[in-house]
């Protein structure tokens, strides 16, 4: 479907394709924004026109987050449109960890750093670590947008819980909840008693033995008992920060049997869980009627649609529902790739400025992220390119295209389509068809 807005930029009910496409040859609608695609009606406002409204969707996760804004009539619905949110949540982990390194390496050196501050912040109640929060603010950026686009009555979340004792341990029951990973056991002999006294790596077995964390700390690796393994001294320091798919990358046998034996990471159902209760509050705090379902009632839904298992699918059988007529035959995939940077310099190694940026983003009347299409008649570049623009000082961009990076591509060739918001597009095809309830096959709406 095809969201509408009148000429004061107020949801519409969305309209089809054809429709749209009617509007626009007779000039009675413009183009309001290229992706997601949106027209605006010029002769036409809320007052003037029948609005039944839609409903979202939401299956939050760490990782990724589906949405699906669809029409509900009686318990049955159809999907209009699928967004699936990608999260960089590890990036800005990253970035973080390695600013706190820089900042640590320079005070070990005597060197220009700022004072510590780690015991003189007062954290507000419900604060979130950036790397969480992030998580929350992309999918209520998108609902706002959804909500200006569409005429919005009602939100389905699921409601995100996991068990993470039974995730490690399939057969604990009653007391055992109460029991540690390492009841009866001191670190090093659990480990000595789990992983065989012998070295995981090479099998060497009566020599000192080192811990050694499977998925590095320098990589996000954690603590957690699960991390752990034994190394011999010489296996562990070859190893050092390299992640163990690349250590093993000639040994196969060795890293499938590692992952057979370490316990599967938390970390993912961690994110989802901690974020729960504030995305809850945001979508509450937005004044609409917020159902909350279980992850079991939405996979009870697919089973009886014969859904697959998808992050948009899911968020179209979130909550109570009788039966799902049709979904979207396209996903738009959004994955957040920020708006830049504030920093005007590139550092080096000991975190000193290396490089100095120019002080202006924009070259040529564009900045990278916008979104654009080149046609460039001659050259190896030769042809129709659309996607997001990486622009230089010269005036020769890069365009990030679905399918590869173009480079060098003259700005006169170069043509806007939408300024940069913070996400690159994508787009997914899933053609597939939907048994119905009532034993009729109904196609995915396109």
């Amino acid at each position: 479907m095809v969201f509408v807005v009148d000429r004061h930029h107020r949801p519409l009910q969305p309209c089809t394709p054809a429709r749209a496409r009617k509007l626009l040859a007779s000039g009675r609608a413009v183009v309001h924004r290229h992706t997601p695609f949106v027209i605006r009606v010029r002769d036409r406002e809320v007052a003037d026109s029948q609005v039944d409204g839609v409903e979202i969707g939401i299956d939050p996760g760490s990782k990724f987050t589906g949405i699906a804004v669809f029409r509900a009539d009686d318990g049955v619905r159809t999907g209009l449109f699928a967004v699936e949110v990608r999260h960089r949540g590890g990036q800005i982990r990253d970035k973080l960890t390695a600013r706190a390194a820089f900042r640590r390496g320079r005070r070990s050196r005597s060197l220009r750093y700022r004072a510590p501050r780690f015991l003189n912040r007062r954290r507000s109640e419900g604060w979130l670590p950036p790397s969480l929060r992030h998580r929350v603010d992309n999918t209520m950026s998108w609902v706002g947008r959804l909500r200006r686009w569409a005429p919005v009555r009602q939100i389905h979340v699921e409601r995100v819980a996991f068990d993470t004792q039974l995730m490690q341990n399939p057969n604990i029951a009653g007391v055992e909840y109460q029991h540690g990973t390492l009841h009866g056991y001191e670190v090093r002999e659990y480990l000595l008693a789990a992983w065989g006294r012998m070295c995981v790596y090479c099998g060497a077995s009566g020599v000192p033995m080192n811990i050694d964390h499977i998925v590095p700390r320098s990589r996000g690796g954690s603590d957690r008992v699960s991390n752990l393994t034994l190394a011999c001294v010489g296996c562990n320091q070859a190893k050092g920060g390299t992640p163990v798919e690349a250590f093993l990358a000639d040994r196969p046998a060795v890293l499938a049997r590692i992952r057979r034996q370490q316990k599967l990471p938390l970390r993912d159902a961690a994110a989802a869980s901690t974020t729960r209760r504030a995305l809850w509050q945001a979508l509450v705090a937005t004044g609409l009627p917020v159902q909350v379902a279980t992850g079991g009632r939405t996979k009870w839904n697919r089973h009886r649609t014969g859904a697959p298992k998808t992050h948009t699918l899911d968020a179209l059988h979130v909550g109570v529902l009788a039966a799902v007529r049709a979904w979207p035959g396209r996903v738009l995939v959004a994955a957040a790739s920020g708006r830049g940077s504030y920093a005007r310099t590139r550092c080096d190694r000991y975190g000193f400025p290396r490089l100095r940026l120019p002080r202006s983003k924009t070259v040529r009347g564009f900045q990278t992220g916008d979104l654009v299409r080149a046609v460039v008649p001659t050259g190896k570049n030769t042809g129709r390119h659309t996607g997001r623009v990486a622009v230089r000082s010269s005036g020769s961009f890069n365009i990030r295209t679905r399918h590869a990076l173009v480079q060098g591509v003259h700005h006169r060739h170069v043509h806007l389509l939408q300024r940069a918001d913070g996400w690159a597009y994508t787009r997914e095809e899933k053609r597939r068809f939907l048994p119905a309830l009532n034993g009729r096959v109904s196609a995915p709406h396109m």
